[in-house]
This record gives C-alpha cells, structure tokens and sequence, in this order.
C-alpha cells in the first residue's frame, strides 16, 4: 500500500467526560460534539491546519509548524470557553509521522495521544520537542508539568502546559493519563501497623494563589515534626510528591504502604493576615474520621493551631503525653510570623534540590535576620549552605564556614535539636576530612532522633560509601531512610545512588525508577536513574534522561558531565566537546565544581590537564572529590596515574 513520511506538528483533540454526558443527556452531548467539530474546522481553516481524522469525541490534525499549531490551540481553548462550553482536553507533538491511504500513523501519533490523556479541560499541554520550537516566541509562555513516562512510548517526557491568561494550568507533578502504571515498582512496606501510629500528608493549597503551596505544605510538615518527637508514637515519614491526595488514593492501601493506622489530611487556605485550616484525621480500614476541626484564624494563631491539631492526634491515639514530651510538641520556634513564612518557604525550596537550593538559603537568610534567636531557620541555613556546595551552586569554601557557624548556632539556641548534628557531620565529611568529628556528629543526630532520615541518607552515602567504603553498612542507612519515609522521592533517590556505588545496578535502578515515579520532577532521582542506565552502558536510555535534565536545568554540571560521558561513549565526539566548551565557559556566569569536570575532561582533553581540575577541587574541598576515589566511571587511564592513588592518600581516607 503506498504510503509516505513527513515532519509535522500534530495536535490532538477530546472532550472530557463525553461518555458520561451521552448516558445522562444524549442530545446535549450530540450539540457539545458538534459544537466541538464547528470550532475545530473554523480554527484549523484560520491557521492553517489539516484535519486529518475525526473520532466519535475528538480530532487529529497536523500542521507546518509547531508554532501555529500552538497559536491555534490557545484560539480553540479560548473559543470552547465561550457559552455553550466544551470541556477539552489538547495536545500537542512534533515529530514523523506516516500517511498509508487516508491513515496517519507512527510514534508521533502515539507521544500526541499520550499528552492530550494527561490533560484537563481548558489546558493546552505540550511535548519537549513542541517547547524547543517555540522557545524563541516570548509570547508562548510554558511550565513544566514534570517528566513521565508514557505508556508504550519508550522515553521518557519532559511535558509542558501552556501558560496564557484565558488557559487553565495544571499544577506540576499532577497530571494523570496514559502513563505506565506506577505499581510495578513501587514497593510494599511490610509492617504491621501499631495502632498508635499515623502519616501526615500535605495539607491541600486551595487559596487561590498556587504560589501558597510552600504554606501548606510546610504547615503539615511542622505538625509532622512535632509528632516525630513522640516516642510513643510512630510518624511516617514526609511524602514527597503531590500526586498522593486524597481523592486519587486508596487508604487501605496507602496505609499499609506507610505502616499506619490513620492519615492526618487537610486543607489550607490563606488570604492576607487570615487563614482557614481544616484538617482531619481518618482511620486507614474504614475511612471513618476519628476527629475534625476547623480553624478560622489570623497568621497570629498559626502555632497555636499546630499545637492543637498535634495534642488533638495525640489524644484520639491514646498516645502517653509526659510534662516534657507535651512541652516539645507546644515549644514556640519563633514569635515572628513573617519569619516564620520565610523559614516555610526556605525549606520548601530545599526540598526540591537542585538550582531551587538557593532559593531555599535566600528565604532561610531573611528568616534569621528578622529574628535571630531563629534556631529551625539556622538549621535551614546550614543544610542549604551543606546542599549548595554538593551541588556544584556555589564555591564550597565560601558557603562551608557559613553552613558549619549557622549548625552551631542552632544547637546554642536549641541544644536538643538533632538536625544540626547531621549538618555538622556533613561539614566535616566535606570540608575538614575531619572523619573522627564526622561520625561522632552523626552519632548524636541518630542518638537524639533515630527517626531523622535525612541524616540516614547523608551518613551513608556521603560517609559511609564515599569516605569508608563500607558497603553493608551504607546500604543498610540507605534502607532505614526509605522505611522511615517511603513516599520520599528524595530518600529513594538517595538509596539509589549508594546502590549504585556498590555496584547493584538492577536494585538502583528499582529504587531510583521508585522515586521518579513518586516525584516526576525530582532531579536527583531521575539524574541517579541516569547514572545507573549510563554504567550498564544503556546509552540511549541515559542520552534520553541526560539531555531532558540538562534542558530542565539549564545546564547544571551534574547531568552536563554525565551527557559528556554518555556522548564520548556513544562515539557523538563532537557533541560531547560541544557541551564541555559550555561548561568550561561557564564560571563567567557562576561557579561550576572541579572534580566531574575531570572526569570529561580526562575523556577528551587528556589525563594531565583532568589532573588540573583535581588538583583545583581538592584546593576548592569539591565535595564530589571524595566519590571519585571508588566511582565506577572514571576511566582506566586516570585511575592507572600515581597522581590519582596520590591524591586520595593527600585527602587522608580511612584505610579500606
């Protein structure tokens, strides 16, 4: 049968609940249906477009260039606005596509398909490929919806929404459709739930500001801390993503995920100096709601009211409150509320890594200056000083004096805090090589909150894998850090990458495929996936994540050096030097961290000048130079030179 390829921009159309609407009105939905495909040829006539089928519910059509097709989207949302409405979902692909007789197929088809499934009413969402063509048109504005993998499409995809006055837009990581079922690799906690146990779960923005999501969700995640400080009460860890609502989960299931007997869920809205908070707390068999209240209160009663909602959880648990474990549930952090906001919106930031940690050290900086006996916002600080330097953000020297005067200052305010410890034993770790001060730090997080998985994660793959090699022990931490909170992107990104220093590729890639299934967007996990897929040598699948996180974070060294890696393996020399020539270009703007760069370097400069880097991030304390000295990538060449065993024996590592 004769058929032939084109490039096209191909957009698909459908009506939302179309299917219900026919079986509760026939002949309105025939009028919505037909209202739909009016709209549609009168559009596709304005710009253009080709209408190449219709369905019973929808259309596919392409056109020339991905441009109009997203100038024609905004006119179609904009008109099936108008009385009488269409609830639509759009979206949009470039790619090749297959004309046989009248039939359009090919995989272009089939990544449209998938995008429009992830929409809702009103929203026009887009492929990455679609967003490279319209980044040079100001006017179309675009978020990111998050990273999915979609179903039978072997990539993964960056999608996009359109953000325009008259469109609706989703908010990031929520988005469900045609995606491959997260359950094949999520795994099950099997725990018999105590009944005095509970998981607390973002409290749900409803103001009419999306840029209220760090309110709510700090708000849960304080009450959270509050009840961790409860020994006779087991707290499930924070959950990370915003896909777990309650009106997408099944509780039984949730809960016997988590370990727990009941779900405190709630909602948040903020308007000014007032609030309403309304929170209750479920029972995980039945549903049944053992208490709920709300809150109508001014910024002034915010800690009053997380006081009350802990001692209420505390009270239908039956849980044993003593003088002292009351007094840490009510003790006052801060008076101020504003600062207060800002130490809210610092760890929010934090929470999400990458570039968003400055952010995060900028919020938790205005906290402690409005009040500066602070000691939550000190702890903020040093971790994001700690973070920032991991992170290649900002010149480890310059920020690491900070991270470790910020940690002290905390434990003079607040000497039974536990999170300073674990900064300060990151510190040592990282800047001092100080292994002695490192451990006896992190043994105190543990011995004043074994609960603290953050410090799990950081003493076993900061410490335990890159400085001490001690592989067992690594990976067990790495597993605490999951149990205590398994809806935690972070905390299996974290496990993912000390699976993948011992060398379990296949149980790294289960974990790190876990947390991106938890959290689309989340860097670390998706960057580990990544590392993991680039050591089986799987060069297309890491091509695939590399490239997408290098977009997403304009160019971030960690995903950079590991698209340079990739690219020298995949024999594309010049679009590895390409990339390198950017990142040495690079400190111009801001700073950039040695110690990968030596690795890319070495592939494509030679070993001496890569020795140039090393000696610049053992100078600079480049955190990353203590994972080299057991990372499976680096080449043969470099690890062959007396320099490199030299190096290591001038950091003063612990004997293997």
């Amino acid at each position: 049968m004769p058929h032939h390829r084109q490039l096209a921009a191909i957009m698909f159309t459908d009506i939302e609940g179309y299917t219900a609407a026919m079986q509760e009105n026939e002949s309105k939905a025939i009028e919505l249906r037909e209202r739909h495909r009016q709209v549609i040829k009168q559009a596709h006539e304005n710009f253009s477009g080709r209408i190449v089928q219709y369905y019973g519910d929808g259309t596919l059509s392409i056109f020339q260039s991905a441009v109009t097709a997203v100038q024609c989207a905004i006119y179609l949302q904009q008109a099936f606005f108008q009385s009488p409405k269409v609830p639509v979902r759009i979206g949009l692909h470039i790619g090749d596509i297959i004309f046989e007789d009248e039939q359009v197929m090919g995989d272009g088809v089939n990544l449209a398909s998938r995008i429009e499934s992830l929409g809702m009413p009103g929203c026009v969402l887009l492929s990455d490929k679609v967003k490279d063509e319209i980044n040079n048109h100001p006017a179309l504005k675009t978020v990111s919806m998050g990273i999915y993998n979609l179903k039978n499409i072997s990539r993964p995809v960056e999608v996009f929404a359109l953000v325009h006055p008259e469109l609706v837009t989703p908010k990031p990581g929520t988005l469900e459709g045609k995606t491959s079922p997260a359950q094949k690799t999520m795994p099950a906690v099997n725990k018999r739930a105590s009944p005095k146990s509970v998981a607390v779960l973002p409290f749900a923005n409803i103001s009419n500001d999306p840029e209220q999501d760090y309110f709510s969700t700090g708000i849960a995640e304080e009450i959270l801390n509050s009840l961790s400080n409860l020994k006779d009460l087991k707290v499930a860890g924070r959950t990370s993503t915003p896909q777990y609502n309650r009106e997408n989960i099944d509780l039984r299931e949730f809960g016997e995920r988590l370990g727990v007997k009941t779900i405190l869920e709630g909602s948040v809205r903020k308007q000014g100096n007032r609030i309403r908070i309304i929170v209750q707390l479920v029972n995980v068999s039945d549903g049944f709601h053992l208490w709920s209240q709300k809150y109508d209160r001014s910024m002034d009663d915010i800690f009053a009211i997380q006081d009350e909602v802990a001692l209420a959880v505390t009270e239908k648990l039956k849980v044993t409150l003593l003088e002292k474990d009351k007094a840490r549930i009510t003790k006052t952090r801060t008076n101020n509320t504003e600062a207060y906001e800002l130490y809210l919106k610092g760890r929010f930031h934090l929470n999400r890594r990458g570039g968003a940690i400055l952010t995060g050290m900028h919020y938790f900086q205005l906290a402690v200056d409005l009040d500066p006996d602070f000691a939550l916002a000190y702890t903020g600080l040093a971790d994001a000083g700690i973070m920032a330097a991991l992170y290649g953000l900002a010149p480890p020297k310059q920020v690491a004096v900070k991270a470790k005067e910020a940690a002290e200052k905390a434990l003079l305010l607040d000497p039974h805090l536990s999170e300073p410890y674990c900064s300060l034993g990151a510190y040592y770790t990282f800047y001092e090589w100080n292994w002695r001060e490192a451990e006896n730090n992190f043994a105190t997080c543990f011995q004043l909150n074994p609960g603290y998985a953050q410090a799990h994660y950081w003493y076993g793959l900061n410490y335990l894998a890159w400085v001490k090699h001690d592989m067992v022990e690594a990976e067990k931490h790495g597993r605490i850090a999951t149990e205590l909170e398994p809806m935690s992107a972070i905390s299996f990104g974290m496990y993912g990458a000390i699976l993948n220093s011992a060398g379990k590729y296949k149980e790294a890639l289960a974990a790190c495929t876990t947390g991106v299934e938890l959290d689309s967007n989340h860097y670390l996990s998706q960057l580990c996936k990544g590392l993991t897929h680039l050591a089986l040598r799987q060069l297309e699948e890491a091509e695939v994540i590399f490239s997408l996180l290098v977009r997403a974070t304009k160019g971030h060294q960690f995903a950079t050096n590991s698209l340079i890696v990739t690219y020298y393996f995949m024999g594309k020399i010049k679009e590895a030097r390409e990339l390198l020539n950017q990142l040495k270009a690079k400190p111009a703007e801001g700073f950039v961290g040695y110690a990968l760069q030596a690795l890319s370097v070495s592939l494509l400069d030679g070993v001496d000048e890569a020795f140039f880097y090393l000696e610049k991030a053992y100078e600079e304390r480049d955190p990353i130079l203590l994972n080299l000295k057991h990372n499976r990538l680096v080449p043969p060449k470099l690890k062959a030179d007396p320099r490199f065993e030299q190096l290591f024996e001038r950091v003063g590592f612990p004997l293997d």
